[in-house]
């Protein structure tokens, strides 16, 4: 972007808001003598001009690279604007009062780019603690949003455990089988006779024969059936009970906070 002494006129002059304005003395350049300038800080830049009722600026600063701190002078309440390099200029400024230096120096110290990316950057860390972090809006969720678990209802806390549900080995004519490993139930490949398979691994052993049950094992299977109806019921009590406790827990919490 180009700037002339225009654009800068126009920039200063403009019902735009200021950061700061007020009356402030500048140090001159060559002679030390001090002069009442009317300041106007919009941005990065700080205006000066000869009256308050002035329709163009004197001088113009740019506050970017710069340091704003406290001098010694003859004049009170005066700061100084240092720019770094050997020949860079300093700008001795000095207010009208101890409030009004310490607002100068906060608003010019506060005017620079490089000031507004850190905050930026602070402010986006601020808000990635609070997304991801312990005291985020998630609720349930700690950490980062890879490590997010959902929390659990609470059944593995309870004091009481639960019985398991009954392994019932899988039986076919009444009898256990032999090979129950899935996708391993099929006959085997008895086209060769070495042993090996087409690809050279070697073959399961074949089945064993099967053979009708006998009335005791038959009665058996039959008193494991009838125990499964049983033991679904108490399961089915057991978690009842428990569910219930937590929804009551909850209703609870939930008059509590209103």
């Amino acid at each position: 972007m180009k700037l002339n002494e225009r654009s800068l006129a126009f920039y200063a002059t403009c019902d735009s808001p200021a950061d700061n304005a007020g009356f402030l003395y500048k140090r001159g350049e060559r002679h030390t003598a001090y002069h009442r300038r009317w300041f106007v800080l919009k941005g990065n830049m700080l205006f000066y001009f000869e009256e308050r009722e002035s329709r163009e600026p004197v001088g113009v600063i740019v506050l970017e690279g710069c340091t704003v701190e406290l001098c010694d002078s003859a004049e009170e309440f005066a700061f100084a604007i240092r720019f770094g390099g050997a020949k860079s200029r300093t700008y001795v400024l000095a207010a009208e009062s101890q409030a009004a230096m310490e607002s100068w120096v906060k608003s010019l110290s506060r005017a620079s780019f490089d000031y507004m990316r850190l905050v930026v950057r602070e402010l986006e860390k601020q808000l990635e603690e609070m997304r991801w972090g312990p005291a985020g809006g998630c609720g349930g969720c700690q950490g980062s949003a890879g490590s997010w678990k959902p929390k659990t209802l609470g059944l593995e806390c309870s004091p009481e455990r639960l019985p398991a549900l009954p392994a019932v080995l899988p039986k076919e004519n009444g009898c256990a089988v032999w090979n129950n490993a899935p996708g391993e139930d099929l006959l085997p490949n008895t086209s060769g006779c070495d042993g090996h398979d087409d690809e050279g691994n070697p073959r399961p052993p074949p089945l064993p024969p099967r053979r009708q049950a006998s009335s005791s094992e038959a009665s058996s299977a039959r008193a494991a059936m009838a125990e499964s109806p049983s033991t679904f019921c108490r399961l089915h009590e057991r978690y009842g009970r428990e569910v219930a406790r937590l929804r009551q827990d909850w209703l609870e919490r939930r008059r509590g906070h209103r």
